[in-house]
């Protein structure tokens, strides 16, 4: 009998889990257009996942223009019940060198013309908590079974997200450092604000590739060096999904209750059709 239910948003080579069964493909349109790509689920020993490749199959899809509405809404529309986000990141941090993978806490929030709430239209007003955008049973879950598999690993940092496609300048790349930013990506906001609003647990295993471009005696960043530490990274990845047997229990996550009052809209203003296009996300 499955138990656990778990979105992951990253590569498509993720689902390649040896033992993983029951393996279906899913074609889901949500009320704010289509995701990335099909949801491919399976199910490995009491887990059943969903994975939907971030950027489309192939990688056709810049950071800039997913349809990350979509993308977070059909995995809970498939039946996810926590989401884990697989990202490639750089590194802002003399520690964190490529190959290790880091389970963050925090964001700073770079991007810019994102749609990052499902409540900016139709008529609904709601302002959901986001002091602590990651869940922490979900990261240390994830972090466990790193350190079971031999990863090297960072437990808590912050990830400030840039809108891309092109990487930092070293102005910025220097001046996110001094922010107390310690990886940089294009890819976990607004996924962290979504999950949030869709009452699901969110969280992020980072997998550095590169230094960025501060690191006077590393080479600057450039996507033929992303790719080849990316590879590696992947395999670890996998490892520690179908590693993960003790899932931590979603309705325990404060993600689980956010809308419970973060409506301001009056109910009797709500229009039958912002019901009908919400009806997965608004309480009750």
């Amino acid at each position: 009998m499955t138990k656990h239910h778990i979105g992951v948003i990253g590569g498509s080579g993720l689902y390649d889990l040896e033992g993983l069964e029951e393996i279906e493909e899913r074609d889901i349109s949500t009320p704010f257009g289509r995701p990335s790509d099909r949801v491919v689920s399976g199910v490995l020993g009491e887990t059943r996942f969903y994975f939907l490749p971030r950027h489309g199959r192939g990688h056709g899809i810049p950071p800039n223009r997913i349809n990350y509405r979509a993308n977070v809404l059909a995995l809970k529309q498939a039946g996810a019940q926590q989401l884990v986000s697989v990202s490639a990141v750089g590194s802002l941090r003399e520690h964190m060198h490529p190959g290790h993978l880091v389970f963050i806490d925090q964001f700073i929030d770079r991007t810019r013309a994102r749609a990052s709430s499902f409540f900016d239209e139709d008529g609904v007003v709601a302002h959901v908590e986001l002091a602590d955008p990651v869940d922490a049973a979900l990261a240390n879950c994830l972090a466990d079974a790193a350190e079971g598999v031999g990863a090297t690993l960072h437990r808590g940092g912050t990830y400030v997200c840039i809108d891309g496609p092109q990487f930092s300048t070293r102005a910025e790349s220097h001046m996110y450092r001094t922010w107390g930013a310690d990886i940089i990506g294009m890819t976990n906001l607004p996924e962290a604000r979504l999950a949030r609003e869709a009452q699901l647990p969110y969280a992020t295993m980072a997998l550095v590739t590169d230094f960025d471009c501060w690191h006077e005696a590393e080479e600057d960043v450039n996507v033929e060096a992303v790719l080849a530490v990316m590879q590696r990274n992947v395999a670890t990845a996998r490892q520690i999904l179908a590693a993960i047997s003790c899932w931590p229990d979603p309705s325990e996550s404060p993600s689980s209750s956010a809308m419970a009052h973060a409506v301001l809209t009056s109910p009797d203003q709500i229009s039958p059709a912002a019901r009908e296009k919400l009806a997965d996300l608004l309480p009750g």
